[in-house]
């Protein structure tokens, strides 16, 4: 089912994200474990993140071709263009349909890690916006693109990014999905910005990360430019070598986060599991999604 008939079919829709496991032995246990007890939550459909610069592209599919084969579940795939050319970004868009991936998640992407002088290819994509252009082009797919409620850590003005993120959808973009936050003041002013300034339609759902560790989260902040606001910091700095009472804390400030946004009327939550089901399924329980 495409994303857009997902959103049609269910006033709230829950999806879920996983990323390639790096070794054998995760993967196991991402299929054996945690996909299994992922789909115990009844999610609508799963997405699986895309390297940057395009490593793990192959990882990726594989992923998801099995995922396609062994599980009742639609699944996305993230697809960055700064390393890939036309070419190989309409090979693999080839391969996702015939593997029956038909909802893609279209992102700019980063340059691979320790890659100072990294150029995208001449013949490839610098904007996400021109990578959604190429996919409608191409047709048969739903396309969703990332948007950020605190704004891009790259853009200076969180208005002109949210412009940006705007002419992502003009250029045929079916959903948004957030970046994560903590701050449900940023998420609503951002959804507001877009619906009532920009006339943006298209669903705007909203990624949550339920905390798992005091430094885990500091260091997932620091890489997308999300704040923590004062309150949530003091309690993650009380819990900073408890990890245990720290993924307890994150599960009751997703849980409250959730219910506000429901309440606010939230088109959809996606959720970053990082390969676990624990708390995210806490979370879900607390609010009888379940």
């Amino acid at each position: 089912m495409l994303l857009s008939e997902l959103h049609r079919s269910s006033k709230l829709v829950i999806s879920f994200e996983l990323f390639p496991p790096k070794t054998p032995e995760g993967e196991v246990r991402l299929f054996e474990r945690a996909i299994p007890e992922m789909l115990k939550l009844r999610p609508a459909f799963l997405t699986c993140t895309y390297g940057a610069g395009g490593t793990t592209h192959e990882k990726t599919m594989e992923i998801l071709s099995r995922i396609r084969r062994e599980f009742p579940i639609d699944a996305a795939s993230h697809l960055t263009c700064l390393g890939g050319s036309r070419e190989a970004i309409r090979e693999y868009l080839m391969e996702a349909r015939a593997n029956g991936i038909n909802n893609i998640v279209a992102l700019r992407g980063d340059p691979p890690k320790g890659v100072a002088d990294f150029r995208p290819p001449a013949d490839g994509f610098r904007l996400a916006r021109d990578l959604v252009a190429f996919i409608k082009e191409i047709g048969g797919f739903d396309v969703a693109v990332a948007g950020y409620p605190e704004g891009h850590p790259e853009c200076p003005d969180k208005y002109l990014d949210w412009q940006r993120l705007a002419a992502k959808v003009e250029a045929g973009a079916d959903a948004i999905i957030t970046q994560l936050f903590y701050d449900n003041r940023d998420f609503f002013e951002f959804r507001d910005y877009l619906r009532g300034k920009l006339g943006v339609k298209v669903p705007i759902v909203a990624g949550v990360l339920p905390i798992l560790s005091t430094h885990q989260i500091k260091r997932f902040c620091g890489l997308c430019g999300a704040k923590l606001p004062p309150g949530v910091l003091d309690r993650l700095d009380a819990y900073a070598d408890d990890d245990e009472a720290a993924r307890q804390y994150g599960v009751e400030l997703a849980t409250r986060m959730c219910e506000e946004l429901i309440r606010g009327g939230v088109d959809g939550i996606h959720f970053y599991t990082l390969n676990r089901s624990e708390s995210t399924g806490m979370v879900l329980r607390n609010l009888a999604l379940a």
